[in-house]
């Protein structure tokens, strides 16, 4: 398969750009893809500039440019170089459009104006990196999600994805000989998640954990019978206390993090006391 060169011009951060270009490549296995990125396009000069890097390395074109003029001028360049150009929000954009009966607003990052959500999202992040590991557990009814699980099963990973999204997310580690503090069970406004592993794949994942510190390979935390206790030990947790449960042996973050995003809606949307 040849190499491709992908280029991607925003007039924003293009953050919207670079994940609608991963979920496209992730449907082509194996793909020798080149990316360029090319973020914060406001400007002719600035096109002028990135037209001589992609005149070198002739491929594909993604953009949004909210723009007029400058998206024509970047569609007539490539057409004169005879590149294949990809406006990749146009299609969203117009049925909006036609569905809405209202004209979209052509200002570069709209989407990432400081409103509310925006305030929401940062008070997320700073609320999940305040409540890592089991700290501050008197402010756990704050919360919209708290994470609970073994050591090493993904929570502040997940934790920090779902502050991302909005959600306010706590995590405490389950450990065998420190039973959590009673406030855990005693929560009524967050969403309580068991997170789950294989316990062969958790060994797997604590030895590389340890490798990577330049730590003994050999000890009770990697050893294969301690630690199925300990997932036995949690999954009877979650159990006891009715919480769901997310296995993440196979799921990657994202996945996991919207396996619960579903879960709390579901939560959210049950009539009062159908939740229990």
């Amino acid at each position: 398969m040849p190499r491709l060169h992908l280029h991607l011009l925003s007039d924003s951060t293009g953050e919207t750009l670079e994940m609608l270009a991963k979920a496209a490549l992730a449907q082509f296995e194996g793909a020798e893809v080149n990316r360029h990125f090319w973020p914060m396009v406001r400007s002719q000069q600035h096109l002028d500039r990135i037209m001589g890097e992609i005149g070198a390395n002739p491929g594909l074109v993604f953009f949004t440019l909210a723009n007029a003029d400058i998206r024509v001028k970047l569609e007539e360049r490539c057409r004169a170089l005879g590149l294949p150009v990809v406006p990749v929000l146009d299609a969203a954009v117009a049925a909006l459009e036609d569905a809405l009966g209202q004209h979209p607003r052509a200002r570069p990052g709209s989407q990432h104006a400081m409103d509310e959500a925006y305030f929401r999202r940062v008070d997320a992040i700073h609320y999940t990196i305040a409540h890592d590991d089991g700290i501050g557990w008197e402010n756990w009814e704050e919360a919209d999600i708290v994470l609970a699980g073994v050591s090493r099963s993904s929570k502040t990973p997940t934790s920090i994805y779902l502050a991302n999204r909005g959600y306010k997310v706590a995590n405490i580690p389950i450990v065998v000989e420190s039973p959590p503090p009673p406030a855990l069970f005693g929560l009524k406004h967050p969403l309580v998640v068991g997170l789950t592993t294989a316990p062969d794949r958790l060994v797997q994942v604590r030895r590389n954990r340890l490798l990577s510190l330049n730590q003994a390979p050999e000890t009770s935390y990697v050893d294969p019978d301690r630690v199925a206790k300990e997932v036995q030990y949690a999954r009877r947790m979650f159990a006891d206390n009715g919480w769901p449960v997310i296995d993440v042996t196979r799921r990657s973050i994202e996945e996991a993090a919207a396996a619960i995003i579903n879960l709390y809606n579901e939560s959210r949307a049950a009539p009062a006391g159908m939740a229990e």
